[in-house]
């Protein structure tokens, strides 16, 4: 998502542990794995360069549906949400390298499954989709369309939720002209009903500070 933009950029992913603590809500828990994934990876960036770094969940009451481990687990997890409606939390974060504060933002959305067959999710766990996907779906897969229906913003079920990540940079002192929500729309091909709420900081999206107290 970040080439739609134009931007240069690095992939350096790292090796946290993603293990919950006990009792641990998802908004803390994605805020946190985000926040030291952004620490782990800042050793690699340049003194110039700011570091962003994201972690998605999907979460059904108190259960945390991560990436399954096989084709078993994926049909469970698309089985439990089927029908259903249920919670998606994206969070990030930025680290700007030569100076200036951590920043953390928190997108989250509820999302209404269809109820797809048994042949349609079967056909769609063969093609082997949802193992790299937490809770086993993608939003955008084009053959299966699991989502019924999204009242938010459908960047954050992806993994990116790009106005939370353009108000995240420019608090951290990156300087750009993009008109990122209107790429973003037109990529997805989608009429967001929540981006000038997000850039305009109002309503229920708030900055993951609040929530972690994560600091530097």
């Amino acid at each position: 998502m970040f080439s739609w933009l134009g931007w240069t950029f690095r992939v350096q992913a790292q090796d946290v542990d993603e293990s919950p603590l006990p009792g641990e809500h998802p908004s803390r828990y994605v805020c946190r794995l985000a926040y030291e994934k952004a620490v782990s990876a800042r050793k690699f960036a340049q003194p110039a360069e700011w570091v962003v770094a994201a972690d998605t969940i999907v979460a059904d009451g108190p259960t945390l549906l991560g990436k399954p481990q096989d084709q078993a687990e994926a049909r469970s997890m698309l089985v439990q949400l089927r029908g259903r409606v249920h919670q998606v939390y994206t969070a990030l974060a930025v680290i700007p390298v030569g100076k200036g504060q951590p920043v953390q933002d928190l997108c989250c959305e509820d999302v209404a499954m269809r109820k797809y067959s048994d042949i349609e999710m079967e056909a769609y766990i063969a093609s082997g989709d949802p193992l790299d996907k937490a809770g086993a779906y993608a939003i955008q897969h084009a053959g299966f369309k699991p989502v019924d229906s999204l009242n938010g913003c459908f960047a954050c079920i992806m993994g990116m939720p790009l106005c939370h990540l353009a108000r995240s940079l420019k608090s951290a002192g990156m300087p750009f002209q993009q008109d990122v929500s209107g790429i973003c729309q037109q990529n997805l091909n989608y009429a967001c009903p929540v981006y000038a709420q997000v850039l305009g900081w109002q309503g229920r999206y708030k900055q993951a500070e609040s929530i972690t107290g994560n600091k530097e």
